[in-house]
Parts: structure tokens; C-alpha cells; sequence
């Protein structure tokens, strides 16, 4: 499969001495796969591609020191990679922490504890273990790390949201900048815990990152105002919401712009500040991709599909794979995504033809719906079906519902990076 191997934090890496992206890659796994008869589905976790993203990261956002969100994808080989490059990291739970340390990444106070609202326990975990930097947004909070914690440097965290957002967090975490934040700010004077800076997190997987903007004045506002009222501000942390591949109502690139404009505007160059965010789809999206088979191919009228009387007299297909929303692609259940696969191998004498529909992953449940209506080439049992742009939120929620294994992930690198 790769020319050769190299061991890596105890793993091993396919090494390539020529580029190689994801779906070459698959096809040459598949193709081994197909003489072992083992038609299990896999994951290609590409480190070049993770390593090619920090470095636009550095490039483009460069005053920005990016806190990768573990919950993400907490695969270890792609946690070291980024901590071996330069990122710390964002945890929400005991168990992020641990991971993070037990790997040897970054040092207690390179890591954001980015919860608001944290278990009693998990707050006398960090102080034991040295984390100092928290997210609040409640007066209820404040209390619980006093009571807890005996040196917290705690983040305000308020609530900005862009209203497009597919993963809507300002229903749940955030206080209002206008009518709350200040009081917070005051009360923790009052408390005598130090506030060190403000942070937000507008949403994920939205197509408005004007959010921004608006976002990072409410945060100067209060910047000012906590220093006013005696705490030490020195951190802005812009949370998430980078896009993890362009599409036709976001990109990156438009996403850069309107952060750096921003923060020149009101937090310029020079200030006594770190800005800091907490990326995870950016990371993690594009590296990973899906390779699954095809273990049923049924022709049903292309209408069970389409719901379209019109189409009763044409054909249809229903695909079931090994691999499904109980598995790889959990986040289409909560997070309102749209995989669309294609198959793994060119087949020019039916190519041409295409058809309506649907994939089906292999557990009994009838919500297991990878794709409810596409249009693709007719493909038989035992073909590939691939799936780029995986690495957000799908091995990391995956689960063995109905007694189907999780796939296999190989990792895979180019020569010119080790």
C-alpha cells in the first residue's frame, strides 16, 4: 500500500515518497483489501493534510495560537501531530484533559478548559493537575470554581451566534454581552477571581462569519471594561466556526479576512493580548476520509425514492453499506450534514448512466440513512463507495450499535514531512 512504514507514537504510518492524497490512497487499500476477501469499511487519516492546515493556519492567521477542540476528533496520532507542530489544545471533560496529558503534548497551562458549566469533579481535576485557564458565562459557576479551584484565571465566555449555524451553541453556552456580561464581570471582583479575557464561539458549519465581527466588538467592550474594574485582561479567545472545506456559502478564505479585519479594528497588533481559538472541523475535516462496501444492491422504482409519481416507471437503487450513522456518520443524525459519496473506482462503461438512490448503512434501525436521495452510477455488491471530508465529529461519536464494528483508520503521510 505505501512504500514503506515508519512507527509513530507506537503506531504505524504508511509513508509515501510522492504525494498521495485520500482517494488514491483508498483505492490502493481497497484493492489489497479485494484479494484478502475482507470487505470491512476503513478510514485514511492523511497527516500531510493536517500538517499543509497548520501551516495555512500560521500563514494566514498569524497572530491567532490555535487551541485545537479535542472533542472533534481525538484520534492520538492526529492530537501529536498537531501538539508536535505547535498547537495546544481545548478540552471539555476529565477525559480530553487526560488524553492530552498522558500524551505528553503541552504543558497544564496550554490548555483551555472550555466548558462553562463543569462537574464539581472535573474542576478539582484540573486544579490538581495545573489547568488554570476556564470558560464561564453564570454567577452559579463563579461560585463552584471559588469554592474549588485555588488559582482559576477564568474566560467570559458570551454568547455571539452566526444565525445560519448547523451547530448551534448559543442556545446553551453564552451570556448576553450587553445585559449579563458586565455583571459577571463585577461579580467576579467581588469574588475575588480573576477574569483574564473574554470568549466566544459563534457556531459551527455556518455561512454567515460576519459573526465575527460582531462578536469580537462585544468582546473589546468588556475587554475594556474589565480592565476598568480591576481584572487582569490579557486573552481573547475566538472560539470556533472555521469552515473545514470550502463550499458554496463559506470559505476559509472569506473567514480569514473578516477575523484579521476585526481584530485589527479592535484588538491591533502591539496590545498586551494573546488571541487565541479553538479550532477542531479546520484540523480535522479534510484529512480523514471513508471507504465502505456495498453489501446489498436493490432496484426498486426510482418514485420509492424521489417521492415523485412521475418516476415510477424508471429504476432506482438502494444501497445498504458497512458503515452508517450509528458508525462513521453519526454527525448526519444531530448535525444536519449531507454526505454524498461516489464510487471508489471509475467504471466508464456505466458511468455514463446514472440513477436516483439511496444509501443505507448495515444496522437495523431504519434512521440508519447515510444518503436519502442522490444520484449515482448503478454499483454492485462488493464495489467501494467513498467519502471525503470526514474527520469532524464521526469516529469520535461512533459506537458498535447492533454489533457492527467501528472502522479501521490508517494513517498516511508524504515522505517530504517526516
Amino acid at each position: 500500500m505505501a512504500d514503506y512504514f515508519e512507527i509513530f507514537n507506537e503506531k504505524k504510518i504508511g509513508v509515501f515518497r510522492q504525494r498521495i492524497d485520500n482517494k488514491t490512497a483508498s483505492q490502493r487499500i481497497a484493492k489489497i483489501k479485494n484479494k484478502n476477501n475482507d470487505d470491512d469499511s476503513f478510514m485514511i487519516l492523511n497527516l500531510s493534510s493536517v500538517i499543509d492546515k497548520y501551516i495555512k493556519w500560521k500563514k494566514e492567521l498569524p497572530r491567532v495560537k490555535p487551541y485545537y477542540a479535542v472533542k472533534c476528533n481525538d484520534d492520538p496520532i492526529l492530537l501529536t501531530t498537531l501538539g508536535t507542530l505547535g498547537c495546544t489544545f481545548d478540552c471539555a471533560s476529565k477525559n480530553e484533559m487526560d488524553k492530552v496529558l498522558q500524551l505528553n503534548l503541552v504543558k497544564p497551562e496550554d490548555i483551555v478548559y472550555a466548558n462553562p458549566c463543569k462537574s464539581k469533579r472535573f474542576i478539582i481535576y484540573a486544579d490538581s493537575v495545573g489547568i488554570r485557564m476556564m470558560t464561564f458565562d453564570n454567577t452559579e459557576e463563579l461560585l463552584k470554581i471559588k469554592e474549588l479551584h485555588r488559582n482559576p484565571e477564568m474566560l467570559l465566555r458570551i454568547g455571539v451566534s452566526d444565525p445560519t449555524a448547523v451547530g448551534q451553541l448559543g442556545n446553551k453556552f453564552g451570556c448576553d454581552p450587553v445585559s449579563v456580561a458586565p455583571n459577571l464581570l463585577q461579580r467576579a471582583i467581588e469574588l475575588q477571581v480573576k477574569v483574564i479575557g473574554i470568549a466566544f464561539h459563534i457556531g459551527s458549519g455556518g455561512s454567515e462569519p460576519s459573526t465575527f465581527e460582531t462578536a469580537i466588538k462585544y468582546s473589546k467592550e468588556l475587554f475594556d471594561l474589565g480592565i476598568k474594574l480591576g481584572h487582569p485582561m490579557k486573552i481573547l479567545d475566538i472560539g470556533g466556526g472555521f469552515p473545514g472545506f470550502d463550499t458554496d456559502y463559506v470559505n476559509m478564505d472569506k473567514t480569514i479576512g473578516i477575523v484579521n479585519s476585526a481584530l485589527e479594528r479592535h484588538f491591533p497588533a502591539g496590545g498586551n493580548y494573546e488571541i487565541i481559538a479553538e479550532p477542531g472541523r479546520f484540523f480535522a475535516c479534510t484529512p480523514i476520509s471513508v471507504a465502505a462496501n456495498i453489501i446489498a444492491s436493490v432496484k426498486v422504482p426510482a418514485n420509492r425514492i424521489t417521492n415523485k409519481e412521475s418516476d415510477a416507471d424508471k429504476d432506482g437503487f438502494m444501497y445498504y453499506m458497512n458503515n452508517g450513522t450509528y458508525s462513521s456518520f453519526n454527525f448526519k443524525l444531530y448535525n444536519r450534514c449531507f454526505p454524498l459519496g461516489e464510487p471508489l473506482f471509475p467504471d466508464p462503461l456505466k458511468d455514463k448512466k446514472l440513477f436516483h438512490c439511496t444509501v443505507w448503512g448495515p444496522t437495523c434501525d431504519g434512521m440508519d440513512q447515510v444518503e436519502d436521495s442522490s444520484i449515482k452510477r448503478q454499483m454492485e455488491v462488493g464495489e467501494w463507495i467513498y467519502y471525503p471530508n470526514m474527520g469532524a465529529y464521526s469516529s469520535v461519536v461512533s459506537s458498535t450499535f447492533n454489533g457492527f464494528d467501528n472502522p479501521k483508520i490508517y494513517h498516511i503521510i508524504d515522505e517530504k514531512y517526516l
